[in-house]
């Protein structure tokens, strides 16, 4: 064990497969049993992926092509990234929610040869998009590659051989808020260089397991997928469907989770649901958390000792239990995740710990970690990298994980990245004393009033949706005399408002329109006002009866907003805003 990881992905389960062999590598949903767990080692592991490497190059895939996957997060998933980068070749994630214009502009634009499918549904997507794609030779789902014919054990170990850290490993399309997707190259030495600067900061090692639901479309889930195996531990894959991810994770017992924060927020919001049903339970829920945190922080006064472990039978013993009762490390970054869902689960003995990143930096800039965290932040750089604050508050950063330049889009790589090596983000932050960043918002959706008044919408959106009964606020005042926001509700803490208020047959849909649903949203509104500058303030708000979705075009697949087309979408409940 000489090395600490190995040089490329390309040999990454060959080199994990002599160290870990026989210990569980993935763990997932037994298609064939009664509904339990089937497991897989690092030396089938290994084995599985030479299968998948062989019928590729068996397929005509040759060194540095392109072969996209369009599946969801499963095992198979793993089986066919790694068997890409032993063939040699460079793999292109798609989400499987992308429409047609979008799946069609990442396969021809990253020139994809082959495409391998979750499924046959996919595989007709893909087949009825022939004609855009001259380059492409394969279509395959993902379960035949083990049927198919297969080049040469020696063929394959020449090809991962001949692979370096500078060969390109990946191009991650990044869905953009505003126009067509661009792709990332992402190097071997890039990732590497993530997974150097990761693994003395999230300790795990066999015996250990990774509950994984996040799609492995997003570079987010491919850096948890190469820092669990890395180090031994077992990739846990949720069963596929969304709405059973917190059942799952009481049965899976994971000692690692990786998530976004509405997971997290969910279970704060299900547990205070719960006590607010009974009498005098608020003021008990919150008395727990209050006496959670101050114990957490070694703080706990001897005479509140009796009613904190009374508080552990009742509340943080159930909380810990909902998520397995092993979960000691768990990480969330892509948005800000509610304050009080912090504490509370930090009262539970659940810490969480928040990071940033992007894909041109192969998933990660700087992370909280167990040894080095400040709450508020997304943590200290990672080893590694250089993070500075330009004169207008953009976060550079520099560094052996920063991406070489977008696939065949030379004008967009020289907009971001600069002579010296500096890769502007696009993101607005704050370093503090200690070297802690903040993220204050983005660059580009800076709204500049008619008054002249500069306005960062994210800190105003985030004050609103730290309300459990708001699930989206999108700040709207560019070029206007004031800000106004739109608001869309959470069906589920509406609905469970409803039945405490003793509204059996409310209609979740017609909650817009309700006048004590808008007295819930006018306090969060008065609330998030109260901590901004006076320019930055709403002014008026417009309840929406339906959620942003991916499917109507106004979130991302990665659920990030697209404001131009919600300010299209919704431009006549906005000029009545103004009106």
């Amino acid at each position: 064990m000489d090395a600490v990881r190995p040089e490329t992905l390309a040999v990454f389960t060959e080199w994990t497969g002599e160290r870990y062999g026989g210990e569980t590598a993935l763990r997932h949903r037994d298609p064939d049993g009664d509904g339990g767990w089937a497991t897989v080692t690092y030396s089938a592991l290994h084995e599985r992926v030479r299968r998948t490497g062989r019928a590729l190059i068996g397929l005509g895939v040759g060194p540095g092509e392109r072969v996209a996957v369009l599946a969801e997060t499963r095992p198979a998933w793993t089986y066919t990234h790694f068997g890409i980068m032993a063939a040699g070749a460079v793999l292109v994630p798609v989400y499987p929610t992308a429409g047609e214009e979008e799946l069609a502009w990442v396969l021809s634009d990253a020139e994809a040869v082959a495409v391998v499918c979750d499924d046959a549904a996919q595989a007709d997507r893909v087949e009825a998009l022939r004609a855009k794609l001259p380059a492409l030779r394969a279509v395959v789902r993902m379960d035949a590659l083990a049927e198919m014919e297969a080049a040469p054990e020696a063929e394959l170990r020449e090809r991962a051989r001949r692979v370096t850290p500078e060969s390109d490993a990946s191009i991650i399309y990044t869905s953009g808020t505003t126009g067509l997707p661009k792709g990332c190259r992402l190097t071997h030495g890039n990732i590497g260089a993530v997974q150097d600067a990761t693994r003395p900061l999230i300790h795990g090692g066999p015996g250990d397991s990774t509950y994984l639901y996040l799609p492995l479309a997003h570079v987010l889930a491919q850096l948890i997928q190469f820092t669990t195996l890395l180090a031994g531990g077992e990739l846990c894959y949720f069963g596929g469907r969304i709405e059973d991810v917190l059942s799952e994770l009481a049965e899976a017992k994971p000692t690692h989770l990786p998530s976004v924060p509405r997971l997290f927020e969910k279970v704060h919001s299900v547990m205070l649901s719960m006590a607010e049903s009974r009498e005098g339970g608020a003021e008990r829920f919150r008395e727990a958390v209050r006496l959670g945190v101050l114990a957490a922080e070694g703080r706990l006064p001897e005479a509140d000792r009796p009613a904190y472990e009374e508080a552990e039978k009742n509340l943080y013993s159930l909380v810990r239990g909902a998520f397995g009762g092993r979960l000691n490390q768990a990480v969330t970054g892509a948005a800000p995740i509610a304050p009080a869902t912090m504490d509370f689960l930090r009262a539970c003995g659940i810490t969480i710990y928040e990071g940033y990143g992007m894909t041109e930096t192969a998933g990660l800039i700087s992370l909280n970690h167990a040894e080095a965290t400040r709450h508020g932040t997304v943590g200290q750089p990672i080893e590694g990298c250089e993070v500075r604050i330009a004169q207008d508050g953009e976060i550079l950063v520099r560094g052996p994980m920063v991406f070489p330049g977008y696939h065949a889009n030379p004008a967009a790589t020289e907009r971001v990245l600069d002579e010296q090596g500096w890769l502007h983000t696009g993101d607005l932050g704050a370093l503090d004393a200690d070297g802690y960043l903040s993220i204050v918002g983005r660059k580009k959706e800076l709204i500049i009033t008619s008054a002249g008044k500069n306005i960062t919408p994210t800190e105003v959106e985030f004050a609103v949706q730290r309300s459990r009964y708001v699930s989206r606020a999108v700040l709207i005042g560019d070029r206007r005399p004031h800000p106004v926001a739109l608001v869309t509700l959470d069906a589920e803490e509406i609905g469970a408002w409803a039945r405490r208020e003793g509204l059996e047959a409310f209609d979740p849909a017609a909650a817009a329109a309700h006048p004590a649903v808008r007295a819930l949203v006018e306090e969060a509104v008065e609330a998030a006002n109260a901590t901004v500058s006076r320019p930055a303030r709403i002014r008026a708000f417009h309840i929406l009866p339906e959620e942003f979705t991916i499917e109507a075009g106004t979130l991302t697949p990665t659920l990030k907003l697209r404001r131009k087309a919600v300010a299209e979408r919704y431009a006549a409940e906005i000029d009545a805003l103004y009106a």
